[in-house]
């Protein structure tokens, strides 16, 4: 199963860097826009329990900046610009609390031409999200390794006018991480499995 997504990361990198030679022969933008950057408040929830007990979501500003190959083509790159502070509970009440930052880079396609009021994408990349912080009242420190692996987005742009948009976008961030308690690994490939939903502003030129 490792191996297998190792490939499946692997080719959808090759597939990222193909990009830009195998779409530059279809010359410039309809629209003269070859970059677009987003602002995005955003809600990432985990969608498993990496540390055994409940971690709740949280609400961070993301940032994305994408290089258009033509007006269907891109690649983004995205993260957020703070951190992510999601609180931990069992049965017991609150263990602590525990940091996560993303970084991801996507081939994307959007649909449409450049001027439809509607604009939906999909895109499929790599990301590795930073774990820090972690402070959790077992005794002992508990912390993580960094989780990384595919990332798939799916979104919409609506366009206000030729220059600005807006963007309701999810994505789903696959990764495995290993666990530790003072220092010692005591669980190998925890997933770490968030999800988000993330509402912006962005703007082409």
């Amino acid at each position: 199963m490792q191996s297998m997504r190792l490939y499946g990361i692997s080719a959808a990198i090759a597939a990222l860097l193909a990009a830009p030679a195998a779409f530059a022969q279809d010359g410039d933008t309809a629209s003269g826009k070859r970059f677009s950057v987003v602002g995005s408040a955003t809600i990432l929830e985990p969608d498993s329990d990496p540390l055994g007990a409940e971690v709740r979501g949280d609400v961070a500003p993301t940032l994305s900046a994408t290089w258009h190959a033509n007006d269907n083509i891109g690649i983004e790159l995205w993260g957020a610009a703070d951190k992510f502070n999601h609180r931990v509970r069992n049965q017991a009440g609150n263990l602590g609390t525990v940091d996560a930052q993303p970084i991801a880079l996507s081939g994307q396609y959007h649909f449409g031409a450049a001027d439809n009021t509607f604009r939906p994408f999909l895109g499929l990349g790599y990301h590795q999200t930073n774990i820090s912080d972690e402070s959790i009242g077992t005794g002992e420190h508990v912390s993580m390794t960094t989780p990384k692996g595919a990332i798939g987005t799916v979104g919409l742009d609506i366009n206000i006018n030729p220059t600005w948009f807006a963007r309701v976008d999810a994505r789903y961030l696959d990764g495995d991480a290993d666990l530790k308690v003072a220092g010692e690994t005591v669980e190998r490939d925890v997933g770490f499995d968030p999800w988000t939903l993330g509402f912006g502003i962005g703007a082409r030129f």
